[in-house]
């Protein structure tokens, strides 16, 4: 795999985790949200999607974000019957975003991205030697 294939696949993976922690941050920043009106939604968690993509010119297999879809899990309800978001029996809806989980997917996503720009810093490391080789 020469330079140019290399830096495509790893661009690729930090562009995929960047989204990844931007939604996961999305997530987190709307955990403890409400719906606006009295026994209506709360915000719902989101998820990316990545399906591989191979690049026609490189042959190479890269990522690309499918889409970002809600996920469709329960939401928890709690009582509260004082809230202007609770519903007719004094429920409040809360965000199926869970704090525990959102952590462990952002550590996950980092490492991610930490090892593509490890990619690239090897790659551009060996092109260097490569050179210096040649001189």
């Amino acid at each position: 795999m020469d330079l140019k294939t290399t830096l495509a696949v790893s661009a690729s993976g930090l562009r995929a985790q960047s989204l990844r922690m931007r939604v996961i941050a999305e997530n987190l920043a709307n955990a403890d949200s409400v719906a606006r009106t009295p026994g209506g939604d709360p915000y719902r968690r989101r998820l990316p999607t990545f399906s591989s993509e191979v690049d026609r010119q490189t042959g190479a297999a890269g990522v690309r974000v499918d889409s970002i879809e809600a996920d469709k899990s329960d939401f928890q309800r709690v009582y509260q019957p004082g809230s202007p978001a609770a519903d007719a029996n004094g429920y409040v809806k809360k965000p199926n975003v869970n704090a525990l989980v959102e952590g462990a997917d952002m550590k996950a996503a980092q490492r991610s991205y930490e090892a593509n720009l490890s990619a690239i810093e090897a790659a551009k490391s060996l092109t260097m030697r490569t050179i210096d080789l040649l001189k």
